[in-house]
Parts: C-alpha cells; structure tokens; sequence
C-alpha cells in the first residue's frame, strides 16, 4: 500500500542523501505549499462563515487522468481533533480506484486506527489532509489497493478506455 507516510519517508530519505542545510530544508518547505496554493490546484470554501469546522475543499489537478477537474470534498472537523482525523467526503462523483462513486475515500491517513501505522495520529494537521486528498490525483494514486475495485480493473483492462471514462465523468460532474 502506497501511503502518505511512506511517501514521506521516501522523500526524506532523498533529502538526507543530500547535504542539508536549513535553507534547502525551508525552500523544500516552501515549494510544497506552493505547489497546493500557488499553482491553485487546491481551494477552500467556507458554505457558512459561523461554522469553521465544516467547510470545502475544491482539488482542481494540473496533471495526470483527472486535468482539468474539478473535485469537491466536504471537511468536518470534529470535536475531538486532533485525536481524531477530520470526515473528509468527496461530493463530486468520480471514477477513481481510491474513490468510490458515493464519495468514500481511500487514504490511510483518514483512517482512525490503523495496523500499520500509517493512519491518522495527534501530529497530523488539517494540511496533511489537503496534501493527501491532492495527492489521490497524482503521487497517492494506486490502483494495486483500491477501493473502488472495479475502477482499478477497468485500468488493468484498458487503460485507454480508462481515461475515456474518467473524462466521461468529468464532463458530467467535474466542471
């Protein structure tokens, strides 16, 4: 299973390959918030400004299957945060291997407890769940441990095919 943790170790295994100094480590910083919000792959929105823990995420890929999209997932934050993650739904019907079609997602740092650690613990934040939910486009996309099975099967099938209905999709629910 790919996870944001292990993505994390990777890239800092990377990093400590290299020499580091603080200046590298703030620009790598730097470079993935830009990423999410300067490039503008990723919007907030809040339906009701007294309500602060419910709000919207708009994920709008630059690259891959889903360009193009636009994706929205409803964020509630509950009471108990930050020793519980955040009920993250997406509300834009999607064909995705890690996310069904009635909005559940696969991403193992929403998951409360998890076996192998890679869920969601105290020391996460609200901006790893919008760089994980960004990355279900891209880097976190796996269709080896999917969710919606027949998404995935479709791909192992036919990629072709695959895009044409991701495409289909998105002109229908991702504008």
């Amino acid at each position: 299973m790919l996870t944001l943790a292990s993505k994390l170790k990777r890239e800092d295994g990377v990093k400590g390959t290299r020499a580091s100094s603080p200046a590298t480590d703030s620009t790598r910083r730097v470079s993935i918030r830009d990423k999410l919000l300067v490039k503008g792959t990723c919007k907030v929105d809040f339906p009701d400004a007294n309500k602060l823990h419910f709000f919207h995420l708009i994920v709008s890929p630059d690259e891959g299957y889903y360009q193009s999209g636009k994706f929205q997932f409803e964020i509630e934050v509950p009471e108990s945060y930050n020793m519980v993650p955040p009920k993250v739904k997406c509300s834009t019907r999607i064909w995705h291997p890690n996310i069904t079609e009635t909005g559940d997602i696969c991403l193992s740092l929403l998951r409360e407890h998890s076996i192998d650690g890679t869920g969601w613990a105290p020391t996460r934040t609200l901006k790893d769940v919008v760089w994980g939910l960004n990355s279900l486009f891209t880097d976190l996309l796996n269709f080896d441990d999917p969710l919606n099975i027949e998404a995935a099967e479709h791909h192992l099938r036919d990629k072709e095919d695959f895009r044409c209905k991701v495409e289909d999709y998105m002109k229908r629910y991702a504008r």
